[in-house]
């Protein structure tokens, strides 16, 4: 059962009230809270047909079993609107993801916009 709202930006006030935390996802209701307590951001920037190709596989993978990530009783579903979300995403939702980024200058921004940024910077971490 989807959370209100209001419950969502509570559940991550506490969260990020914690020492340490690490917070993924994209939920535009709660993107202010994470950034003003975050040091570091990290923003996947990845082709859109990667994360369609991604998300069919996950739901293949998970059909039957269920992702061990999700909430039970959160299936993985892949819906025709989640495929346009999905490919709408670099001109309905990036741009003002990069502007809120780049008016945050008190904060390390990481932005990977390829599979290999990724892999160089998560060897760099080790």
């Amino acid at each position: 059962e989807a959370v209100s709202r209001e419950e969502q930006r509570q559940i991550q006030q506490t969260l990020i009230s914690r020492d340490t935390w690490i917070i993924d996802g994209n939920y535009g209701g709660t993107l202010d809270l994470r950034i003003d307590a975050a040091d570091t951001v990290i923003f996947l920037d990845l082709p859109r047909t990667l994360c369609l190709y991604r998300a069919m596989k996950r739901t293949l993978r998970y059909r039957k079993t269920g992702r061990p990530d999700m909430a039970a009783g959160c299936p993985e579903k892949l819906s025709l609107d989640f495929l346009k979300w999905i490919w709408r995403f670099p001109i309905d939702k990036r741009p003002s993801i990069l502007s809120t980024l780049k008016a945050t200058s008190d904060k390390q921004i990481v932005h990977l916009r390829s599979r290999r940024a990724v892999k160089q910077f998560l060897q760099s971490l080790s």
